[in-house]
């Protein structure tokens, strides 16, 4: 049964569920909420955590050992039930291991240990994956938090994504939910970009490479979101068109290529991880103005 957990301290206070161990609202000690609240006119989710693949597989299959799986878009992690295993006024812990149901989709024993801690102003939400079969595990990961856009204190603003290495990554683009192998010449400039929601006509903006381990969310003269991320080489940002949020995802593993193999070992940034191997993501946001 799905159950609801709180964690909080002086500064902020965070509502989880036990479904898709997800966070369901971040509030301020001001009452400002910062997160997407699922209104189903635009899209029910909040901010899921994609596993055991990021994006979609072609015709919603993936191949794995020579055997095919039906997955749909972004695995089952964020349609399961977890188990808080740990919770403290500032920290709690879910858990989600093989299931016979997982097992039809993904044919491995898997432990996924999802985090979430406070510390003054910041959010760390953490997840571990620990290859428990007897074979090479491969797998995707990554994290979709939703934001409000505009950010509560910022409406009227200009809002901007900036990258912490002021690069200019190459833009890559989805086809049909799938990554084309082509790159196009990248938005930001100097490592601004400027947010119109005319960038998302054609889906997300994923950089695959070279945005680097931090970016801010920011609306000019008003509130901001500083993110810095591990072991997430690659970065997202997505909107349904006309919405009033922003997903900042950082992912290691990206959606099968356009016209590419189902091969879930064989997707871009795939992880491999032998028996008894465990690797760990996570991401810390400071919300500050």
């Amino acid at each position: 049964m799905t159950s609801l957990t709180r964690i909080a301290n002086r500064h902020l206070t965070i509502e989880l569920s036990s479904l898709g161990a997800e966070m369901q609202s971040v509030t301020s000690a001001d009452g400002r909420a910062w997160l997407w609240n699922g209104d189903p006119r635009f899209w029910t989710g909040r901010a899921p955590i994609l596993f055991p693949m990021v994006g979609k597989a072609p015709d919603n299959r993936v191949e794995i050992e020579g055997r095919t799986y039906e997955m749909a878009q972004h695995g089952f992690a964020r349609r399961s039930e977890f188990t808080l295993t740990a919770s403290s006024d500032t920290t709690c812990r879910y858990e989600l291991s093989a299931t016979e149901a997982t097992r039809a989709a993904y044919p491995f024993e898997f432990l996924l240990a999802v985090e979430y801690a406070l510390d003054d102003a910041r959010l760390t939400v953490s997840a571990e994956v620990e290859n428990r079969d007897t074979r090479p595990m491969p797998f995707g990961f990554g994290y979709h938090p939703a934001f409000l856009w505009p950010l509560p204190g910022g409406e009227g603003e200009a809002h901007l994504v900036t990258l912490d290495n002021g690069a200019e990554p190459p833009l890559t683009q989805l086809e049909d939910g799938l990554v084309k192998d082509e790159t196009s010449p990248s938005p930001f400039r100097q490592g601004t970009l400027v947010l119109e929601h005319e960038l998302f006509q054609n889906d997300a903006l994923i950089f695959a490479q070279g945005a680097g381990t931090g970016l801010t969310y920011v609306a000019e003269n008003g509130p901001r979101l500083h993110f810095t991320f591990e072991n997430l080489p690659n970065i997202a940002l997505w909107q349904k068109v006309g919405a009033p949020f922003l997903c900042v995802e950082p992912w290691h593993g990206t959606a099968a290529r356009h016209g590419g193999s189902r091969d879930l070992a064989k997707r871009p940034y795939s992880v491999i991880l032998q028996p008894g191997e465990k690797s760990r993501f996570a991401f810390t946001v400071e919300f500050s103005g």
